[in-house]
């Protein structure tokens, strides 16, 4: 692995924010597609999007805010999430414009959670053994596995604000446009799955789950490192990956020369996302 530590200034943060507002941006204009209506949106503001894409989806949120300014058009956004019964999730990097904490709890927004973002730069990894790429064909096997894992949550650390039903992680996982799917299997057979998306030179690592009767045998760490050499095929020269604050997806990634970027705030206004928000790019153990 590489042993250079990688240092987040804003200027990193705010490309690795953008590619965030990209998956959000794609996904739910995703959702809206394999539905074929036009309920909800994917509306630009202050160089974030705000994004709702059915009910429930971890698509519902509000990304990339604080680079380009504090934003001026939360009325519309607010009265936009309002008029479809959902509250409104801001998701803060630390390192964006200091004045928007105190802007949005000013407007009545709640801390309700913090994530962390990890990255690391892209080479030294191989391809580990029990680790292979996911046909299309395979889709439909590969999405049952994660769900079936990602249903039963990992408990260390600090605990997540997001629970959400199968069928809503099975929706999540298909509107993700260009994942690339990866399966490890133990015994023969399949013990967690992971994704892979590629966005202006990052990997984003997501989509990460392991059945509990073979979690703390590897199968995260080989499914990192499978993804660190597809990466690196890919031409990519950063990866990151959000987690809990203290769990162990953290724990392994940091293992695997993975730095603590920043913290995202989660905060919110109107009912409690506490149900309702999403499992997105979120590692599980």
């Amino acid at each position: 692995m590489d042993g250079e530590r990688l240092f987040c200034d804003v200027a990193l943060a705010a490309r690795i924010e953008r590619a965030e507002v990209r998956l959000v941006v794609e996904s739910s204009d995703a959702a809206r597609a394999r539905r074929g209506d036009d309920v909800g949106f994917a509306r630009p503001v202050a160089g974030g999007v705000a994004s709702f894409a059915e009910a429930d989806s971890p698509f519902n949120k509000v990304a990339g805010l604080g680079f380009e300014g504090v934003p001026d058009a939360l009325d519309e956004i607010e009265a936009a999430y309002a008029e479809l019964g959902a509250p409104v999730q801001i998701e803060l990097s630390q390192l964006a414009d200091p004045s928007l904490g105190a802007f949005l709890t000013g407007r009545g927004y709640r801390l309700e959670n913090y994530e962390n973002v990890l990255g690391r730069r892209v080479g030294g990894a191989d391809h580990p053994e029990g680790i292979r790429r996911a046909g299309d064909d395979e889709l439909e096997a590969w999405l049952a596995g994660i769900a079936e894992a990602s249903v039963v949550a990992d408990t260390e650390g600090v605990a997540s604000h997001e629970d959400f039903p199968r069928e809503t992680i099975l929706n999540a996982l298909r509107d993700m446009p260009g994942m690339l799917r990866f399966t490890a299997e133990r015994d023969g057979e399949f013990a967690g799955g992971a994704g892979l998306r590629v966005a202006d030179g990052i990997a984003q690592l997501g989509a990460a789950a392991t059945l509990p009767a073979h979690r703390r045998r590897g199968v995260q760490t080989a499914l990192v490192r499978a993804r660190l050499a597809a990466a690196a095929d890919l031409g990519c020269d950063l990866a990151v990956v959000t987690t809990q604050p203290g769990s162990k997806s953290q724990q392994n990634v940091q293992r695997l020369g993975f730095d603590l970027l920043y913290a995202r705030a989660v905060l919110v206004k109107g009912v409690s996302a506490t149900s309702s928000s999403g499992a997105d790019s979120r590692q599980a153990s």
